[in-house]
C-alpha cells in the first residue's frame, strides 16, 4: 500500500487528487494539508511514502516544506505546479523533491507518477523537467567540478547519460552493458556523492559542468 499526503491550498485540487488516487486499491491518502506548515506537520504525523506538495502555499512555501520533509525522513516529494516553466521548480529539486507534476496532469499519469516515486524512481523523462534544470542551473564553479573526483570514468559516463534523461535500460544500450550493471553504477554514484535520488544527481551533473545545457534528449 502506498501512503500519500496531498498538500495544496485549493480544496478542490486536494479533493480531485484524493478522488483519483482513492480509486486505486494500492494507494491510501492518509492526510491533506492546506499550508506548507500543515504539510510538514501532516507528513510528520502520518509518515507517508509520497507527498504531493504545491510549490506556492501560504504560511510556508512548498520548497521550504519539501526541504524540511526530505531532511527529516524517507518520504518522497512530488511538487505540484500550475506553470510548465515555474522558476521555483529547480529550487524544489535542490530542496530534495523527486519530481514535479502539472496540476493539469491526467488521472492515469498522476497515479503512475505516485507509483513510480514510491518505488524509488524519479520523474526525469519529461523534456520539460530537463529544460527546467538547464534553464535555472547556475554556472559551474571550479570547486563544484572537484566534487566528481570520487567517481570512476564509467560512473561519470553513466551520470552524464542520467542527466540527459535516459532510463537505466537506455543507458545500458548506450554503453553496451547490462541493466543490472547500470543500476549498480547509479547506486554507487548516489552513495559517493551523498545524493538522495536521480533528480539530485542530474542537478549535480549540471552544476559541476559534467552535463551541458542543450545536451539533454527530448
Amino acid at each position: 500500500m502506498i501512503r500519500v499526503v496531498i498538500a495544496d491550498d485549493q480544496a478542490l485540487v486536494r479533493g480531485g487528487f484524493r478522488a483519483i488516487l482513492a480509486a486505486h486499491p494500492d494507494v491510501d491518502v492518509v492526510g491533506e494539508a492546506g499550508t506548507g506548515r500543515e504539510a510538514v506537520d501532516t507528513v510528520t504525523a502520518t509518515q507517508p511514502d509520497v507527498a504531493l506538495i504545491d510549490v506556492r502555499m501560504p504560511e510556508m512555501d512548498g520548497i521550504e516544506a519539501t526541504r524540511r520533509i526530505t531532511a527529516s525522513g524517507p518520504c518522497r516529494v512530488l511538487m505540484l505546479t500550475t506553470f510548465d516553466l515555474d522558476e521555483h521548480v529547480y529550487d524544489a529539486f535542490r530542496a530534495g523533491a523527486t519530481g514535479f507534476l502539472l496540476k493539469t496532469v491526467s488521472p492515469e499519469d498522476l497515479v503512475a507518477a505516485v507509483r513510480a516515486v514510491a518505488e524509488g524512481d524519479a520523474l526525469l523523462a519529461p523534456a520539460i523537467t530537463r529544460r527546467l534544470i538547464e534553464r535555472f542551473v547556475s554556472t559551474p564553479a571550479p570547486a563544484e567540478g572537484r566534487r566528481l573526483d570520487a567517481l570512476t570514468d564509467r560512473e561519470r559516463d553513466v551520470l552524464r547519460l542520467v542527466a540527459q534523461g535516459l532510463s537505466n535500460a537506455e543507458i545500458a544500450a548506450e554503453l553496451f552493458v547490462s541493466h543490472g550493471t547500470v543500476k549498480t553504477h547509479v547506486g554507487r554514484i548516489l552513495t559517493k556523492l551523498g545524493l538522495r535520488d536521480r533528480v539530485q544527481a542530474v542537478v549535480v551533473a549540471y552544476e559541476t559542468g559534467l552535463a551541458q545545457p542543450g545536451a539533454a534528449r527530448s
